[in-house]
């Protein structure tokens, strides 16, 4: 029996098949609590929203952050509880007292941080809140109006060819990718240069007002005040926009005046070294040939046999595309003596520029170098005086070469 036992094959045990519905319930449960997560958040937003009567989205190809700056310092010249947050150079939280600490961010730029803007600012008791859209493309910049923002007022200062490979590829394309921010039921604000004519159809869709701001209405005695270059066409937008929340135009463009600019302000100064001088030319953040071409103008901008102009051309591997317009800009347009070029895939436009007809001899491809470096070819290109213009990027290596340039200008 015992020896039966043992020879006789073992029956095996039916298997068990895994359950899948403890990993199920798991699954659903947890994405149970997050959308109840989500939807308590975006209570707690709108509710926060409600806390602050005035919003203020500020759009645009160039000039949100300069702009947003002036209204919130021309509101708060009026006694209103102001808070700002602007993107574009570096982002900035700004407080209703006029003080300003940079945005933290543990990863790439997102939209969803305007929750977080908003919810500081009704925290702070702000009573006006100005933002910067740090919206691109067309479906996010409707987001950030319709379910983050909700502003009571729009601006929208331009329409240029930036961006034209997310927004474009036309102007027309452009300002209907910008027109996503115009607000429900309040007032927008456009520029009277180009294409302000156009906002008028979609913010009557909107229930808008349009108000097309003339930039006329700003002398050139009103932009004397100003520390550094302002564009006439952003304080006439922030005054028109004070104007409209009852603030009195020259109280405004007093505070205005007195307010810290942008990091990527448009400047100019003096610098002295081994009996020469420079006049250095913070154009970095005008960062479209368009723009760039402007404020050449603006300028006046003129060689000379005993002044020559020097252009420092910062590329970044990320605007390919945008490399390419800028070499076209510094073989035509824009006439400059020398064209120094600086920072990555210098290689790739230093032949673009070559093909567009500039003289090799007024070309030096610096590469990936160091401020320093930069800062002595300027001065050995510079045979008793010169002007050196910054275009093209002002992120990272732009950044380092103005400060480096600055530290070394003559104080008044």
């Amino acid at each position: 029996m015992i020896l039966r036992s043992f020879l006789a094959p073992e029956r095996s045990k039916p298997r068990r098949e895994p359950s899948v519905i403890v990993p199920l319930v798991s699954l659903l449960l947890l994405l149970a609590l997050l959308l109840a997560y989500g939807l308590l958040e975006y209570a707690l937003h709108l509710r926060a929203l409600r806390r602050i009567p005035i919003r203020i989205h500020v759009n645009g190809s160039r000039g949100k952050s300069s702009v947003a700056r002036l209204i919130a310092a021309g509101l708060r010249a009026d006694g209103i509880p102001t808070a700002a947050k602007t993107t574009g150079s570096a982002a900035r939280f700004i407080f209703p007292d006029g003080s300003e600490v940079p945005v933290r961010r543990w990863g790439p730029a997102n939209i969803k941080e305007q929750m977080g803007v908003v919810r500081r600012a009704a925290r702070l008791g702000s009573r006006a809140l100005v933002v910067e859209c740090m919206a691109i493309r067309p479906e996010l910049g409707r987001v950030s109006e319709r379910q983050l923002i909700r502003s009571t007022v729009g601006v929208i200062t331009n329409v240029r060819p930036d961006h034209l490979d997310v927004m474009g590829p036309t102007l027309f394309h452009v300002a209907e990718a910008l027109s996503q921010t115009i607000p429900q039921g309040g007032a927008l604000f456009v520029s009277g240069e180009g294409w302000g004519e156009w906002f008028r159809d979609p913010a009557r869709s909107r229930e808008t007002s349009c108000r097309v701001v003339d930039v006329r209405n700003v002398t050139g005695e009103d932009l004397k005040g100003f520390r550094y270059l302002e564009h006439r066409e952003n304080v006439a937008l922030a005054l028109a926009v004070c104007g409209h929340l009852g603030v009195e135009r020259d109280r405004a463009l007093e505070a205005m005046r007195a307010a810290p600019p942008d990091p990527g302000a448009l400047r100019r100064f003096t610098i002295r070294f081994f009996e020469k001088e420079l006049e250095f030319v913070n154009a970095f953040a005008a960062n479209d040939p368009h723009s760039t071409l402007a404020i050449w103008e603006r300028l006046g901008l003129r060689s000379s046999p005993d002044r020559p102009v020097l252009v420092l051309l910062h590329l970044r591997r990320d605007r390919a595309r945008r490399g390419k317009q800028f070499a076209r800009l510094v073989a035509g347009p824009v006439d400059a003596d020398h064209v120094i070029l600086v920072g990555e895939s210098t290689d790739l436009v230093a032949k673009q520029v070559l093909g567009f007809g500039l003289p090799p001899q007024k070309l030096s491809d610096l590469g990936a170098v160091e401020p320093e470096e930069v800062f002595e070819k300027a001065f050995e290109l510079t045979p008793a005086r010169s002007v050196v213009v910054g275009i093209g990027n002002l992120v990272g290596r732009g950044e380092r070469m103005v400060s480096y340039f600055e530290n070394r200008r003559v104080v008044p």
